[in-house]
């Protein structure tokens, strides 16, 4: 039983004594996906944007564009729903919950723009819309939108564990 003590810390096991990564510590690993994901789909968007190429309809261009906001709506809805989960992980350790307001409102708001993104554009190549005009510019411009929107989420959860050591597993070196 001592040894059990001794890989206890408050209750959370070191990371040398877990089998697999503590569930806090999926929040981060995942979050890199839409934000990456969703960068990529603006430069996708505006280099087609800019070349003139279709990003209506089924051609191969579209579909690719389709295929990166779906994986962005679903990436980003499966963070901040894993963000959810770290959040009362660090609750339970006795962060205040003021401190996670302005990330966690973000966080959702993004999720569901990324969200409801990726359906309009799934519809648009379902129904094979043709984007021309002020349509295509328009999809140049929520994209960059969306990119200026994820990374104020990025800015202030890095303030939760950069300035506040948020769901960080101190080493004991």
């Amino acid at each position: 039983m001592a040894g059990l003590q001794d890989a206890t810390v408050q209750g959370v096991k070191k990371p040398e004594d877990q089998d697999m990564p503590a569930l806090e510590q999926f929040h981060p690993m995942i979050l890199h996906f839409p934000i990456v994901l969703i960068m990529v789909l603006a430069a996708f968007d505006l280099v087609a944007l800019f070349r003139g190429i279709p990003l209506g309809g089924r051609d191969t261009y579209a579909s690719i564009a389709t295929v990166l906001a779906v994986a962005t709506g679903i990436a980003a809805a499966l963070t901040a729903m894993l963000g959810d989960m770290a959040l009362e992980i660090a609750l339970t350790r006795g962060f205040a919950p003021g401190l996670f307001e302005t990330h966690e409102a973000l966080g959702w708001n993004t999720a569901i723009a990324f969200g409801i993104w990726a359906l309009i554009r799934a519809g648009i190549w379902w129904r094979q819309i043709p984007l021309e005009g002020g349509r295509k510019w328009g999809v140049g411009a929520v994209d960059v939108a969306l990119v200026l929107f994820v990374v104020s989420v990025a800015y202030f959860g890095g303030q939760l564990v950069y300035d506040h050591g948020v769901n960080v597993i101190a080493s004991a070196n």
